[in-house]
Formats: C-alpha cells, sequence, structure tokens
C-alpha cells in the first residue's frame, strides 16, 4: 500500500466526481454544438457523475490509483457522427475534446499547486493530493490519445489521413484495437513495455513543464 494512501482516497473521489465527468461531458458538448444530440437524448450533455459512471471503469480507477498508478474510465458518450458538421473532422473535434478537457484540468491543478508552493504552503498531503491530480490527468490525456480504436486518439488519426486511406484502415485497427492495445501494454522480452516508453516520452516532459519537477 503506498505511503501516500489518504491522498489517493481523496484523489480517486476527485477523478470519478470531477475528472472524468468532465472528460465525458466535452465529448457530449463538442458533439452538441457540432449538431449531433445524441448524448443531450442519452442525458449525457450533464456533469452530473452518476450519467458518466462507468462500474468496471471506475472501479478499476479506484484500484489502480490506490495500488500507486491510475488507469480507468467513464462511461463511453454516445456520439452519431453522421449527425456532425464538417464529416471526419467533427468526429476528431469530438473526440479531442474529452483528453483536452484532461490538459485544461492538468494546467488549472498545476497553476493551483505553484500558487500554494508560492504562498508557502507546505502539507504534503495537499500537494501530493494536487500532484497527482495533474499526474493522472495527463496521463488520461496521453492514454486516450493514443490513434487505435477505442480511444479518442483514432478518429484524430483518420481525420488527417487521406480519405481512401481512413476507409481501408479503420476497420483494421477497430477489430484489432484491442489486441493492440495489449501488446502496447505487455513488457517486450522482459523490458519496458511500449506505453511505458510513450509515457515517458510525452507525459514526464509535460508534468516537468507544467509544475516545474
Amino acid at each position: 500500500m503506498p505511503a501516500d494512501f489518504p491522498e489517493r482516497a481523496i484523489l480517486v473521489i476527485v477523478m470519478l466526481v470531477v475528472a472524468l465527468p468532465i472528460h465525458e461531458f466535452s465529448h457530449a458538448l463538442a458533439a452538441y454544438r457540432l449538431g449531433d444530440s445524441t448524448a443531450r437524448l442519452f442525458g449525457r450533455l450533464t456533469l452530473n457523475p452518476v450519467a458518466h459512471f462507468d462500474p468496471i471503469g471506475g472501479s478499476l480507477l479506484a484500484i489502480s490509483v490506490l495500488l500507486g498508478s491510475g488507469f480507468g474510465w467513464a462511461k463511453p458518450t454516445p456520439v452519431n457522427p453522421r449527425n456532425l458538421r464538417y464529416g471526419r473532422w467533427g468526429e476528431a473535434i469530438v473526440a479531442a475534446a474529452g483528453p483536452i478537457s484532461n490538459f485544461v484540468l492538468a494546467v488549472l491543478g498545476s497553476v493551483v499547486l505553484r500558487a500554494l508552493l508560492a504562498a508557502g504552503v507546505d502539507s504534503l498531503p495537499v500537494i501530493d493530493t494536487i500532484f497527482l491530480f495533474i499526474q493522472i490527468n495527463l496521463l488520461l490525456m496521453v492514454f486516450n490519445l493514443i490513434p487505435i480504436p477505442p480511444l479518442d486518439g483514432s478518429a484524430v488519426l483518420f481525420a488527417f489521413l487521406p480519405a481512401s486511406t481512413a476507409w481501408s484502415l479503420r476497420p483494421i485497427l477497430s477489430q484489432y484495437g484491442l489486441l493492440l492495445l495489449i501488446l502496447l501494454i505487455v513488457p517486450i522480452f522482459g523490458g519496458e513495455p511500449i506505453l511505458g516508453a510513450i509515457f515517458n516520452a510525452v507525459l514526464v516532459p509535460l508534468l516537468h513543464f507544467l509544475v516545474g519537477a
């Protein structure tokens, strides 16, 4: 059990009540603004955490955060791409809205953290909780932007590809997406997982930039 278990317990609540609902609400709001009311009809155009809670994803987030890491998800937001303006670009905007919301939360957290440190606040539980909040929001942003279905990054990737390439690649990635994600998580030849290398290359510099650590 991590030494900062109480801080992580508080963070679980914050993630389930604030971060994940904002992530999914951002998807719903972007879709609604682009012409698709599906999420609104399903009661997902709301910040109410209950509407976005996924039992499996939420439980996994709680367990992983308490054990020392941080991985989970909320209930996927229903979107009908056919209703969206701008075609594939509309779909990409909706997909990117979730990870962008996590980055905004991380930035806000870093502002609060820097302000507290500048004010001389030295309460380790408070500082550690905010730091973990920033870290996990960045982790969620980076992970969701991986261009593999069903992650948000796949829609962004398809928007940038030529239409013919996206049309042929989408069903293949959709079919084998879960397998590809597993391969990213599993260590290769006993070394570091590819996902770990991605986090080290992207998340760590972002974290240092935001918190100055």
